[in-house]
């Protein structure tokens, strides 16, 4: 019996170093939604994977994973670099994280390679909010709340930035940005800019102005380093692959929003069949489906996969922060 007993252990020794289940138990309640996890593991950029923040309790919780696109239940793959925010494209990767027991708070920005390791970094003031990188992999972009903790608060403030991989140019607040709104320069201050999205070109982008109370979707030139309002009620924009849509978050009320989706062409919007509310910056999977994280009613946070027109499927339990690893994903 005790050899038995002796071989059992080993065994399950053995399976907690390659691969094993991460059980989620909250306020004290029964097991639920375990999700099968190979730690330790070495991740890199490629089309065929599905990048997220892992939120499954125990050791690796906030650590970066990852998934095949084709198969989404699969087994996840658990690296060692810690994220708050991620995202890539084109065999480049931004990673935003606070500096843990930083005050005022301090975000770390990391400009990784398709291996994911470091090539850039800098030090920002502010705590994580939205990350991208353009189609063409060599601008990666991030805003930061500055004050207040979320898009609701009152007073909240925001930084944008940019930086250029090529040009080695780091822009760490776009706050000077020139902005026409209804054909006039506009002037204020209190402005601020969210959720940069950029198109295939990397030279023209979109992203969220707020003043006065109002959001505009802003339209930019990053050569000529100007922008112009072209809709109204946007936040934090995200184009599709085929630059015809603006997927974006719908203000319903105060603090309340829902998934919805702009023509460019028509400016006509149309909502997806998922009326949930939802606070973050939608992905696009393909110029159809949309990619985004919903918090469940136990407080855990799943990653939701929407169609134009299909109805909403859950794709990734206790995960956030979406990303296809080497997608034309803006």
């Amino acid at each position: 019996m005790k050899k038995i007993i002796g071989l059992i252990a080993g065994f399950v020794v053995l399976l907690g170093g390659a691969a094993g289940y991460v059980v989620s138990v909250r306020h004290g309640g029964a097991t639920v939604n375990a999700v099968p996890v190979s730690t330790g593991q070495s991740l890199a950029l490629d089309q065929s994977t599905l990048f997220f923040r892992n939120l499954a309790d125990g050791p690796d919780h906030g650590k970066l994973a990852a998934v095949p696109v084709a198969d989404p239940g699969a087994t996840r793959k658990v690296g060692e670099l810690s994220c708050d925010r991620f995202a890539a494209a084109r065999g480049t990767a931004i990673c935003l994280r606070l500096k843990p027991d930083s005050l005022p708070p301090l975000t770390e920005m990391l400009v990784l390679d398709a291996n994911l390791q470091e090539i850039h970094r800098e030090t920002l003031p502010g705590t994580p909010s939205r990350a991208r990188v353009s189609p063409n992999g060599r601008i990666v972009n991030w805003t930061l709340f500055v004050t207040g903790d979320s898009y609701a608060a009152t007073g909240f403030s925001t930084r944008t930035g940019l930086y250029n991989l090529d040009k080695k140019r780091l822009i760490k607040s776009i706050e000077t940005l020139p902005i026409l709104v209804d054909g006039e320069r506009y002037f204020a201050s209190d402005v601020n800019y969210w959720g940069i999205t950029f198109a295939a070109d990397g030279n023209r982008f979109y992203l969220t102005m707020g003043s006065k109370g109002k959001t505009y979707l802003i339209e930019g030139d990053y050569r000529l380093y100007r922008g112009e309002a072209i809709a109204r009620n946007v936040e934090c924009p995200s184009l599709s692959p085929d630059g015809r849509r603006i997927a974006y978050k719908q203000k319903v009320a105060t603090g309340k929003w829902r998934l919805a989706v702009l023509d460019l062409a028509t400016r006509k919007i149309t909502n997806p069949p998922d009326d949930r509310l939802l606070d973050d910056q939608p992905v696009w999977r393909d110029n159809e489906t949309l990619l985004y994280p919903l918090r469940a009613a136990d407080g855990s946070t799943d990653i939701w996969s929407v169609g134009l027109t299909k109805p909403p499927t859950l794709l990734i339990r206790h995960a956030t922060s979406p990303s296809l690893g080497g997608s034309q994903t803006s």
